[in-house]
């Protein structure tokens, strides 16, 4: 019995692989920082509104996240969207300056130093990451 049941199970899962594309209905792609709104400095164990844009592609495009790393007192930053792959009904509109306005909270839980902020804005002509480097420091 043990044995008929464990091959029905990997028959289950051989026949449950499926050898065919995928045929994906979305996809991520990171944007650019166009613009940042940053304070001064930071105060200790204060919540701060950082509001920045970046520019939307094409009607296709839906803000996600962001994508955020933290490495001790460096914060790297872009933006997500998910991408809807255009279909015989769905059709993308390419935007000009469809400029969105966004905002994220950060809360400062240092009592000294200063927080390095790489906000990405894109990569150059020869394909390096570009980033706009704004230093903050707390008092």
């Amino acid at each position: 019995m043990k044995k008929l049941f464990f091959f029905g199970f990997v028959i289950v899962i051989f026949w449950s692989c499926s050898v065919d594309p995928v045929n994906e209905e979305f996809h991520f792609e990171i944007l650019p920082i166009k613009t940042v709104e940053m304070p001064q400095s930071f105060s200790y164990n204060e919540v701060y509104n950082i509001n920045y844009t970046y520019l939307r592609p094409s009607t296709c495009h839906i803000y996600n996240d962001l994508y955020y790393v933290s490495e001790e007192n460096f914060r790297t930053i872009a933006v997500i969207n998910t991408v809807i792959n255009a279909t015989e009904t769905l059709q993308c509109e390419s935007l000009i300056e469809d400029i969105v306005e966004r905002s994220f909270t950060f809360h400062v839980k240092n009592n000294a130093g200063t927080y390095i902020f790489k906000f990405w804005l894109g990569e150059d002509e020869n394909g390096h990451n570009s980033y706009l480097v704004i230093e903050v420091p707390i008092e």
